[in-house]
C-alpha cells in the first residue's frame, strides 16, 4: 500500500467519523473540507472531498445529494458501523489501526 493510499483511506475514515458526530449524521463538502484540515491536518480540496463522498456513496456508506455547489452526505447504517470499527471496507482505514 502506498503513502497516497494510506492517506486516502484515513481521509475516508475521518469523513465517516465526522459525519457520525454531526447533527442528523450529515454534512456538506465545504464544512467537511474545513474540518478535515482544522481538526485532522488533512489539507484536501473541496473537489477531493466531493470525490470521496461519491466513492463512499458507491460503497453504500453514505447517501449523497446535491445542494447548489456543494454535496451533502448523510451517514448510512453501514457507514456508521465502519466508522465505529464494527465493519470493514477495503479502502477505508480501520479505527485505531
Amino acid at each position: 500500500m502506498s503513502y497516497a493510499d494510506i492517506l486516502q483511506a484515513d481521509v475516508r475514515l475521518v469523513i465517516l467519523r465526522t459525519l457520525s458526530e454531526l447533527p442528523a449524521n450529515r454534512g456538506n463538502s465545504s464544512v467537511l473540507c474545513s474540518i478535515l484540515d482544522a481538526k485532522y491536518g488533512h489539507a484536501v480540496t473541496r473537489d477531493k472531498v466531493k470525490t470521496e463522498f461519491r466513492w463512499l456513496e458507491e460503497q453504500g456508506l453514505v447517501a449523497v445529494e446535491e445542494a447548489g455547489s456543494v454535496l451533502v452526505a448523510t451517514l448510512r447504517e453501514r457507514g456508521a458501523e465502519v466508522a465505529a470499527g464494527r465493519a470493514r471496507v477495503d479502502g477505508v482505514k480501520r479505527p485505531g489501526a
